[in-house]
């Protein structure tokens, strides 16, 4: 699942050793060295006979309940995961399937949201209670690796964000460890190798962008970026429960670590079409097309999730309307030539952006800059001096936007 994700297995330690949050001598001792020169295949798994996840029946029972998880119909979804649950009671795939909806609730909200994290958190633990009862009984159980690996890396990245580095730390070395040893089932299923290929993307590319954790990645193996897209490639296109998980990565490294936005593009607009109420996928794919000069479809979709917003659909909040306020306002304003439109647009943004605490946000910032342009245009200088004196205090100090404000400020003094 997502935190099969190793980018936030191992760097959530790896960055707290770095800031020295975490007292050294109560950390747990370094895992132990991984000997293939990069985490790949491995040639000796088992079948796989009897494992649940691999089961077609099971998946197929399933196919509505992924597509409700990821198009926020989290009631239909967890209906049938509990169905799931009455009937394998003692197994992992349930409850960590019942985790996932817990954080696909948090994840709109930037992981800002609190209120599920008791439940992700319970659900996670008896995942790892379920998965270990497995592992105890035969340590080649890979599925029960793949779950403990799934949940001990969800339950570091939470807290990572919520800033518990030591429990974070301890789980992200268990995840590692697990994820390990479950790499000898990789030729079983693309879910196996889901962790596998962000794991060999992200151990380069952290190296690479962050030379001084150099030195904390040493204890983990060695990448390969290339073969690390071709896996999750591989995941996006075949992977069942993972295959969702594959595209959102897929979509996020091409636009975000790679800088290739025709190559997100066609994943970010498979999963907003795919997946037409979850609220992240659109604002994603809605930034793409805003990139990419496609202002038709940039507003028709930022309409929706605005839409979408009045009429209270769930994973709908603050951050998706602050994207979709300020694409309208640029659009209104510069295709339809609108101003009066634009302004009001531009304004909604700001208030998005007040009410997730967002205001120091690039958008917010480029709303009020707007506004205060917009302003000078009408040669209210009361108004312009009170938006550009937001910018100058919110900016970097470096941009030409803080340089724009300040200029005008330095001219129109009180």
């Amino acid at each position: 699942m997502r935190q099969l994700l190793l980018i936030l297995v191992f760097t959530s330690c790896a960055l707290a050793a770095a800031a020295q949050r975490v007292d050294s001598t109560t950390l747990p001792r370094p895992i132990r060295k991984v000997e293939l020169d990069n985490v790949d295949i491995a040639p000796s798994a088992r079948d796989g006979k009897g494992w649940l996840m691999l089961d077609k029946d099971i998946q197929l029972e399933l196919e509505g309940a992924m597509h409700n998880l990821y198009n926020f119909k989290y009631d239909k979804a967890e209906k049938q995961f509990r169905s799931l649950r009455r009937r394998y009671p003692e197994h992992p795939l349930p409850y960590l399937l019942m985790g996932l909806s817990q954080w696909w609730k948090i994840l709109p909200t930037n992981l800002q949201a609190k209120q599920y994290d008791k439940q992700l958190f319970a659900y996670l633990d008896t995942t790892m209670r379920k998965a270990e009862a497995f592992y105890e009984q035969d340590k080649q159980n890979y599925e029960a690796c793949f779950f403990l690996s799934a949940a001990y890396g969800f339950d570091a990245h939470l807290n990572a964000e919520r800033k518990n580095w030591t429990q974070a730390t301890l789980s992200s070395r268990r995840a590692l460890r697990y994820l390990q040893e479950s790499k000898e089932a990789n030729g079983l299923s693309p879910e196996f190798l889901f962790g596998q290929a962000l794991f060999n993307y992200y151990a380069v590319w952290i190296s690479e962008n962050y030379p001084l954790l150099r030195p904390v990645l040493l204890i983990f193996p060695k990448g390969n970026r290339t073969l690390g897209l071709q896996q999750l490639r591989n995941v996006a296109s075949n992977g069942f429960y993972t295959g969702p998980e594959a595209k959102y990565y897929l979509m996020r490294i091409l636009y975000t670590e790679e800088n290739n936005l025709d190559g997100a593009l066609p994943t970010a607009r498979y999963l907003a079409n795919t997946y037409p109420d979850n609220a992240y996928f659109q604002r994603f794919y809605a930034l793409l097309c805003y990139h990419q000069g496609d202002m038709i479809e940039c507003e028709r979709v930022s309409r929706e999730i605005l839409d979408k917003i009045n009429r209270g659909y769930a994973g709908y909040e603050g951050i998706s309307g602050r994207y979709a306020a300020y694409f309208l306002g640029s659009i209104v304003q510069n295709s339809h030539k609108d101003v009066a439109k634009a302004k009001d647009y531009f304004q909604r943004c700001i208030v998005f952006s007040e009410t997730t605490s967002d205001t120091n946000s690039g958008f917010a910032i480029s709303a009020n800059l707007n506004l205060g342009r917009m302003a000078e245009d009408d040669s209210d200088v009361k108004a312009a001096r009170r938006y550009y004196t937001t910018v100058a205090n919110q900016a970097e100090h470096n941009s030409s936007q803080y340089r724009e404000a300040k200029l005008y400020l330095k001219n129109h003094k009180k």
